[in-house]
């Protein structure tokens, strides 16, 4: 039954670890996971109809109408036929929070909340081997050789939007379009927020959130459909 689904999102900060809670939510509570920009991407790739109209704004620079993006998200809900899911990179705007809680009132809506110098330190550390697309971080990952890649041994870059000070206007940028829709889950009930420093800190909170919320026949959605 339609009552017994379980509806989330996930928001986070570039870099905040969302990636990695997102997949360990899916991996363990058998949600399906639906990224709006992978999708996003794939329908690109596949030169849809949604796809080709989208890859007409990102081309010219403009942002993609949130009225695009809802018909898009609520074509992806439809699409999962039934299952539990999480959502993640959609909402950016209240307009689209309202929107999505008119066709689907959320059972909770998770937010990682990671200090914005954590993410600036553990950033502005990656350094990526282009032609391979091996990533390494001084921090925690470092290459044998500072500044090599392990396997050619060819120099290593850092990204220009991995460089501190354009990592910090992305996360200023980040907050102030989120704050809204943050405060519009508040208001609505279903916000719960964590806090840290690391994806292995947070995700034993999130864990436990989810233990109690997410409804046992959840799991067995993946099976019975």
């Amino acid at each position: 039954m339609a009552s017994k689904l379980f509806r989330s999102v996930i928001l986070g900060a570039p870099a905040s670890g969302k990636g990695t809670i997102s997949s360990r939510i899916v991996k363990n509570f058998n949600l399906e996971h639906i990224s709006s920009g992978d999708k996003l991407r794939l329908n690109i790739q596949n030169k849809t109809e949604v796809g080709l109209e989208v890859e007409k704004y990102l081309q010219s620079g403009q942002l993609v109408p949130d009225s695009l993006m809802i018909k898009f998200i609520v074509g992806e809900i439809n699409r999962v036929n039934g299952k539990s899911w999480l959502l993640d990179g959609f909402p950016r705007t209240v307009i689209q929070a309202s929107s999505l809680w008119n066709v689907q009132q959320l059972d909770v809506v998770l937010n990682l909340v990671v200090p914005f110098d954590v993410i600036i330190e553990r950033v502005k550390g990656r350094w990526i081997h282009l032609p391979s697309g091996r990533v390494y971080n001084t921090d925690f990952n470092a290459p044998k050789i500072p500044g090599k890649d392990d396997i050619t041994g060819e120099d290593l870059v850092q990204r220009d939007d991995d460089k501190p000070d354009v990592v910090r206007k992305r996360l200023e940028q980040y907050d102030n379009m989120t704050r809204p829709v943050i405060d519009y889950y508040k208001n609505k009930g279903v916000l719960q927020e964590f806090h840290g420093t690391t994806s292995d800190e947070i995700w034993p909170k999130v864990a436990d959130c989810l233990a109690t919320l997410v409804p046992l026949n959840a799991a067995a959605q993946k099976s019975k459909i």
